[in-house]
């Protein structure tokens, strides 16, 4: 299935230079940028890797999805805090993962302890989305609960994007851009989390890798925090730091360098590596302890696991923690087909469906970050290697969703653009704030587009196989032609 892109492609030579080159200006000083990880200097940008066009996606589902998204933050604020539905979900999988089993371990002592510290967690949220030809509707990827990047720098793309639509002769189009509000929303929620730890001398600590390459990105929330609330500081801390310098005090807030921590927000501490010793997974837990407001909390980040995207799948799960019809139905349209593989007749079935078909399906962990599913062919030797392994139980099956293709130019540093094929995938941020009785607030605040070549599995920004995009609204008819 087929889309038209936004403009007749290809364009004259010479107009795509131009508009190359200006648009290459205008995200370099707009810091729609990232660090290379080939050639790393600190104090050097390069553009983040964007497509020229806007690629279109359906008017109406892209309306959906919006509307969508404070449904399924309280769906997964009431997931996260109901401890029993956890348990079970993860029964098998904290057995066999051992990242899931130590995040598991650390829910379980702070649980133990008669339950957090601070009962007021923050979640920024994001939801991701393909447009799916088949059932001509989204169809959800999967739930982010941690670390939810990407949602700054596209909010400036939009601009850039009008910005070079303009410049190609189309000024017609620019109704149909929607803008984005994510980083004035995901930067408000950290204010008002900060607020509600009520200590004007307390700071937000961002929790961050060793090295940073998607800077702009978290630099950008840092620089809107300080815009929205003048009185209120910013550090930037290593889990690492954390561990060898972080303290609680009596009262159980958390100190490092002089500093009392209102707010912990996490751009790391979702994938293993970034718990190289023991010292980080202690600091993991003295965080978890404190008094500070976690974002996200250790209930969210197990509650944003693909295990628990597939048991949630499952008939009558939803209505276990959604009261009205009509959002029910609304959650169970976006899903997909998700199939567990435990070792019982049901994960025998999904087991032999994925070794006679595999073309159909995606193979996931229970992991974050990008470029840890295993595609098609792939997958037959990878299930069989670990048939009659309890790993098994760390995996779900999920159906492969197919987008539309549409073209567009794929501009990279150092790179001729290029016209390629492309799918793209939507992304939509919301923040939920509340405890285990009540959400305080629960808010939608912007999207995400990210377009990859349509012939590889793996997408990634910095690994050359995708882009930054924006939206461009189109009727329903102009999707998926044959």
């Amino acid at each position: 299935m087929t889309m038209d892109p936004c403009i007749a492609l290809p364009i004259p030579d010479d107009q795509l230079e131009d508009l190359v080159d200006k648009a290459k200006d205008y995200a370099l000083m707009h810091g729609i940028c990232m660090r290379q990880k080939d050639n790393f200097d600190r104090d050097a940008l390069h553009f983040a890797p964007f497509v020229l066009f806007p690629t279109p996606f359906p008017r109406d589902e892209y309306r959906k999805s919006l509307e969508l998204q404070t449904v399924l933050n309280e769906l997964m604020h009431k997931v996260a805090h109901d401890y029993d539905f956890l348990k079970e979900t993860l029964k098998h999988t904290i057995k066999v993962d051992e990242f899931t089993g130590r995040l598991w371990n650390i829910y379980e002592t702070i649980m133990g302890e008669g339950g957090p510290t601070q009962e007021v967690e923050v979640g920024l949220f994001r939801s991701d989305y393909f447009c799916c030809c088949g059932s001509k509707g989204i169809k959800q990827v999967e739930f982010n609960t941690i670390a939810s990047s990407f949602g700054c720098v596209t909010s400036k793309l939009v601009q850039l994007h009008k910005y070079v639509v303009a410049e190609a002769g189309h000024s017609e189009l620019l109704k149909d851009i929607p803008d984005n509000g994510a980083l004035e929303g995901l930067a408000g929620g950290l204010v008002e989390a900060w607020k509600i730890y009520n200590k004007p001398k307390s700071v937000i600590l961002f929790l961050v890798e060793d090295v940073t390459y998607n800077v702009c990105d978290q630099k950008f929330h840092e620089f809107e925090i300080r815009k929205q609330c003048p009185e209120v500081f910013v550090i930037r801390k290593t889990l690492t730091e954390l561990a060898n310098r972080a303290q609680l005090n009596q009262d159980k807030s958390l100190w490092i360098d002089g500093h009392e921590v209102g707010v912990v927000y996490m751009r790391c501490g979702y994938h293993p590596d970034q718990y190289p010793t023991e010292k980080e997974w202690e600091a993991r837990l003295l965080m978890e302890h404190s008094l500070a407001i976690k974002c996200p909390s250790i209930n969210y980040h197990l509650a944003g696991t693909k295990k628990v995207q597939q048991e949630l799948a499952k008939p009558g799960q939803v209505e276990k923690f959604l009261g009205y019809k009509a959002q029910i139905e609304s959650v169970r349209d976006i899903f997909t087909g998700l199939y567990s593989l435990d070792h019982d007749e049901a994960g025998d079935k999904s087991y032999d469906a994925a070794i006679a078909n595999p073309d159909r399906f995606v193979l996931k962990p229970q992991r974050e970050g990008g470029g840890n599913n295993v595609y098609g062919e792939d997958i037959k030797p990878f299930l069989e290697k670990i048939k009659d392994s309890e790993e098994r139980n760390a995996y779900i099956l999920m159906d492969r969703i197919q987008p539309p293709v549409t073209t567009n130019y794929m501009v990279r540093p150092g790179q001729e653009a290029k016209l390629v094929n492309v799918i793209s995938e939507l992304g939509i941020f919301g923040y939920v704030i509340g405890d285990k009785n009540r959400i305080i607030t629960n808010k939608q605040v912007g999207q995400m587009l990210r377009t990859k070549l349509s012939h590889v599995d793996e997408g990634g920004v910095a690994a050359g196989l995708g882009a930054l995009d924006s939206v461009y609204l189109v009727d329903a008819g102009s999707c998926c032609s044959t």
